[in-house]
């Protein structure tokens, strides 16, 4: 920043964040409508393929939100309101609780006991060998919603509450007009694109050491168009407060603090060399004792 003052220009909201996000919504939702009399290999076939990628797609736009992109810091309400209304087409509520431990995330990254990213010893232990790793990203979805519970749980706010309302609200409304097979859709999406998928290898290629000595990577290819760039993790961690789509930006005007940095060419590649390296599994994550850990 000293450097380049300009990059505080591209701190604040994206305007264009929430007609994004509304437009996918009701993507989904029209999605609903059009599956409703569907064979069941169909519906399989369209969650992993279309559904479950705007799902992502849309967990990464809360990511985004819940760094009060969307209506600025101090329209904060605004945000966490807007974060419900993007958890719609995901099925499961999600928003309120990614808010709460995210913060950690970016506060003590890799700390022990306080950023639940990381993997627990358990996983670390079992999932070791290849065909272990891979059924380790097929759950997923399962890891990084009970881990916060067992890691570091925290009570639950009142927010996640009325998240929680109006999601199963959604849901019953949904199988109240159209039946079982669009609510199946939309959950299906959501589990199968945040296990095993292309788009999923942004979940191993951010924090897992490819390289000793460097804990956090980037990816500058085309799948950022679907995931708000949130392979710009590099940028991302140095400037939480700047949106997704300002992050290119960050790299443009400080080209030279990240040029020579490694990072990741495919997303793909990283799930492979995941499953089949020997010296990458859960355990490849620097894990550090942090003050506030030593104090509680």
């Amino acid at each position: 920043l000293a450097k380049y003052p300009e990059i505080k220009t591209l701190m604040g909201p994206d305007p264009h964040l929430k007609w994004i996000v509304s437009g996918m919504v009701f993507m989904q939702l029209l999605a609903c409508y059009l599956v409703k009399d569907l064979s069941w290999k169909w519906i399989f076939f369209w969650a992993y393929a279309f559904g479950g990628c705007i799902n992502h797609s849309l967990t990464l736009a809360i990511h985004d939100i819940s760094h009060n992109v969307a209506f600025g810091n101090k329209q904060a309400k605004w945000n966490r309101w807007f974060a419900v209304f993007a958890n719609l087409p995901i099925g499961i509520p999600y928003s309120a609780s990614f808010k709460k431990y995210h913060i950690d995330h970016h506060r003590y990254l890799g700390g022990d006991s306080l950023d639940v990213d990381i993997p627990t010893d358990f996983e670390g232990w079992f999932f070791c060998t290849p065909l272990r790793k891979l059924l380790w990203l097929f759950l997923q979805p399962l890891f990084y919603s009970l881990r916060p519970l067992y890691v570091n749980p925290k009570a639950i706010t009142r927010m996640e509450i009325l998240n929680a309302l109006v999601q199963f609200s959604i849901d019953l409304i949904i199988y109240y007009l159209w039946g079982l097979k669009p609510v199946f859709y939309l959950i299906a999406g959501t589990i199968l694109c945040l296990g095993f998928h292309p788009i999923s290898g942004h979940f191993i290629a951010e924090h897992y050491m490819f390289l000793k000595g460097y804990e956090t990577y980037s990816y500058y290819g085309p799948l950022n168009w679907l995931t708000f760039n949130v392979g710009y993790h590099m940028e991302h961690h140095d400037f939480p407060s700047i949106p997704g789509c300002r992050l290119p930006m960050v790299k443009k005007i400080a080209a030279e603090y990240y040029d020579n940095l490694p990072h990741h060419q495919s997303w793909i590649r990283v799930l492979w060399d995941f499953v089949f390296d020997d010296t990458l599994g859960p355990y490849a994550r620097v894990k550090r004792l942090c003050k506030l850990a030593k104090e509680s």
